[in-house]
Protein backbone atom coordinates (compact mmCIF):
# COMPACT_ATOMS: atom_id res chain seq x y z
CA UNK A 1 0.00 0.00 0.00
CA UNK A 2 3.10 2.57 0.22
CA UNK A 3 3.31 3.69 -2.31
CA UNK A 4 -0.47 2.54 -3.81
CA UNK A 5 0.16 0.10 -6.62
CA UNK A 6 -2.42 -0.30 -9.12
CA UNK A 7 -4.52 -3.30 -7.34
CA UNK A 8 -4.64 -1.36 -3.80
CA UNK A 9 -5.66 1.17 -5.59
CA UNK A 10 -8.40 -0.28 -7.80
CA UNK A 11 -9.57 -2.79 -4.61
CA UNK A 12 -9.75 0.12 -1.90
CA UNK A 13 -13.27 1.35 -2.24
CA UNK A 14 -14.74 -2.49 -1.76
CA UNK A 15 -11.83 -2.54 0.99
CA UNK A 16 -12.44 0.55 2.90
CA UNK A 17 -16.34 -0.92 2.20
CA UNK A 18 -16.09 -4.28 4.11
CA UNK A 19 -14.07 -2.06 6.87
CA UNK A 20 -16.50 -0.14 7.43
CA UNK A 21 -19.14 -2.65 7.81
CA UNK A 22 -16.80 -4.59 10.09
CA UNK A 23 -16.88 -0.93 12.49
CA UNK A 24 -20.37 -0.79 12.45
CA UNK A 25 -21.08 -4.27 13.31
CA UNK A 26 -18.22 -5.18 15.60
CA UNK A 27 -17.67 -1.62 17.34
CA UNK A 28 -21.10 -0.37 16.83
CA UNK A 29 -19.86 2.75 15.13
CA UNK A 30 -22.32 4.68 13.52
CA UNK A 31 -22.53 4.96 9.26
CA UNK A 32 -21.20 8.31 9.17
CA UNK A 33 -18.26 8.31 11.71
CA UNK A 34 -15.47 9.50 9.75
CA UNK A 35 -13.23 6.23 9.52
CA UNK A 36 -10.59 7.44 6.18
CA UNK A 37 -9.65 10.13 8.87
CA UNK A 38 -10.36 11.79 11.55
CA UNK A 39 -9.77 15.68 10.14
CA UNK A 40 -11.46 17.02 7.54
CA UNK A 41 -10.29 19.95 5.53
CA UNK A 42 -14.02 21.82 4.56
CA UNK A 43 -13.91 24.69 2.25
CA UNK A 44 -15.37 27.54 3.96
CA UNK A 45 -18.29 27.54 1.68
CA UNK A 46 -22.34 27.15 1.42
CA UNK A 47 -22.09 25.43 -1.81
CA UNK A 48 -19.70 22.84 -0.54
CA UNK A 49 -22.20 20.12 0.66
CA UNK A 50 -19.72 18.98 3.50
CA UNK A 51 -19.41 22.86 5.27
CA UNK A 52 -23.10 23.00 5.07
CA UNK A 53 -23.86 19.88 6.79
CA UNK A 54 -21.68 20.37 9.46
CA UNK A 55 -22.10 24.15 10.00
CA UNK A 56 -24.88 23.77 12.58
CA UNK A 57 -22.63 21.51 14.34
CA UNK A 58 -19.64 24.15 13.73
CA UNK A 59 -21.81 26.91 15.32
CA UNK A 60 -23.24 25.26 18.08
CA UNK A 61 -19.33 24.08 19.49
CA UNK A 62 -18.41 27.78 18.19
CA UNK A 63 -20.93 29.51 20.77
CA UNK A 64 -19.96 26.58 23.54
CA UNK A 65 -16.32 27.24 22.94
CA UNK A 66 -16.82 31.02 23.27
CA UNK A 67 -19.46 31.12 26.55
CA UNK A 68 -16.79 28.63 27.92
CA UNK A 69 -13.53 29.99 27.54
CA UNK A 70 -14.18 33.47 26.78
CA UNK A 71 -16.96 33.55 29.13
CA UNK A 72 -19.30 35.19 26.12
CA UNK A 73 -22.92 35.36 26.47
CA UNK A 74 -25.38 33.78 23.95
CA UNK A 75 -26.17 36.75 22.12
CA UNK A 76 -22.41 37.20 21.39
CA UNK A 77 -21.82 33.90 19.49
CA UNK A 78 -24.75 33.34 17.76
CA UNK A 79 -25.25 31.75 14.35
CA UNK A 80 -24.73 35.15 12.58
CA UNK A 81 -21.68 36.22 14.84
CA UNK A 82 -20.40 32.62 13.86
CA UNK A 83 -20.92 33.36 10.70
CA UNK A 84 -19.33 36.87 10.56
CA UNK A 85 -16.37 35.97 12.26
CA UNK A 86 -15.47 32.50 11.09
CA UNK A 87 -16.95 31.70 7.88
CA UNK A 88 -17.13 35.12 5.72
CA UNK A 89 -13.71 35.74 3.93
CA UNK A 90 -12.35 38.28 1.99
CA UNK A 91 -10.48 35.52 0.35
CA UNK A 92 -11.45 34.00 -2.80
CA UNK A 93 -10.86 29.95 -3.75
CA UNK A 94 -8.98 29.36 -6.39
CA UNK A 95 -7.86 25.90 -7.78
CA UNK A 96 -4.01 27.01 -9.10
CA UNK A 97 -2.34 23.84 -11.31
CA UNK A 98 0.94 24.12 -9.22
CA UNK A 99 -1.02 24.67 -5.84
CA UNK A 100 -1.98 21.87 -3.21
CA UNK A 101 -4.90 19.81 -4.30
CA UNK A 102 -7.56 21.28 -1.71
CA UNK A 103 -7.05 24.66 -3.59
CA UNK A 104 -5.93 28.32 -2.03
CA UNK A 105 -8.91 29.76 0.69
CA UNK A 106 -10.02 29.70 3.80
CA UNK A 107 -11.03 26.09 5.71
CA UNK A 108 -12.40 24.89 8.27
CA UNK A 109 -9.85 22.07 9.83
CA UNK A 110 -12.62 20.05 11.78
CA UNK A 111 -11.06 17.49 14.31
CA UNK A 112 -13.87 14.61 14.76
CA UNK A 113 -14.55 11.60 16.79
CA UNK A 114 -17.02 9.34 17.61
CA UNK A 115 -18.81 11.05 15.27
CA UNK A 116 -18.93 14.34 15.59
CA UNK A 117 -16.92 17.69 16.01
CA UNK A 118 -14.26 18.60 19.05
CA UNK A 119 -12.52 20.68 17.45
CA UNK A 120 -11.85 23.37 14.35
CA UNK A 121 -9.30 24.84 13.31
CA UNK A 122 -9.62 28.25 10.71
CA UNK A 123 -6.68 27.68 8.50
CA UNK A 124 -6.34 30.26 5.63
CA UNK A 125 -4.20 28.33 2.43
CA UNK A 126 -2.30 30.76 0.60
CA UNK A 127 0.33 30.05 -2.20
CA UNK A 128 3.24 30.92 0.18
CA UNK A 129 2.44 29.99 3.70
CA UNK A 130 -0.38 28.76 5.97
CA UNK A 131 -2.60 31.21 8.07
CA UNK A 132 -3.71 30.19 11.57
CA UNK A 133 -6.61 32.27 12.06
CA UNK A 134 -8.73 30.75 14.71
CA UNK A 135 -9.57 27.50 17.03
CA UNK A 136 -12.17 26.62 18.77
CA UNK A 137 -12.48 23.41 20.52
CA UNK A 138 -15.16 21.62 23.06
CA UNK A 139 -14.32 22.12 26.41
CA UNK A 140 -14.61 18.75 27.82
CA UNK A 141 -11.68 17.95 25.64
CA UNK A 142 -9.27 20.32 26.52
CA UNK A 143 -7.34 17.74 28.00
CA UNK A 144 -6.47 16.39 25.15
CA UNK A 145 -4.30 19.98 24.29
CA UNK A 146 -6.08 20.11 20.62
CA UNK A 147 -4.52 23.57 20.18
CA UNK A 148 -1.08 22.42 20.54
CA UNK A 149 -1.79 19.62 18.49
CA UNK A 150 -3.49 21.75 15.89
CA UNK A 151 -0.73 23.79 15.29
CA UNK A 152 1.73 21.26 15.44
CA UNK A 153 -0.33 19.07 12.55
Amino acid sequence: SSPPSSQFKATFQESYQVYKRYQMVIHKDPPDKPTISQVRLVPVSFEDPQFKSSFNQSATLFAKYQMSVHKDTPSDCGENEFTRFLCDSPLEAEHAPNGPECGYGSFHQQYWLDGKIIAVGVIDILPYCVSSVYLYYDPDFAFLSLGVYSALR
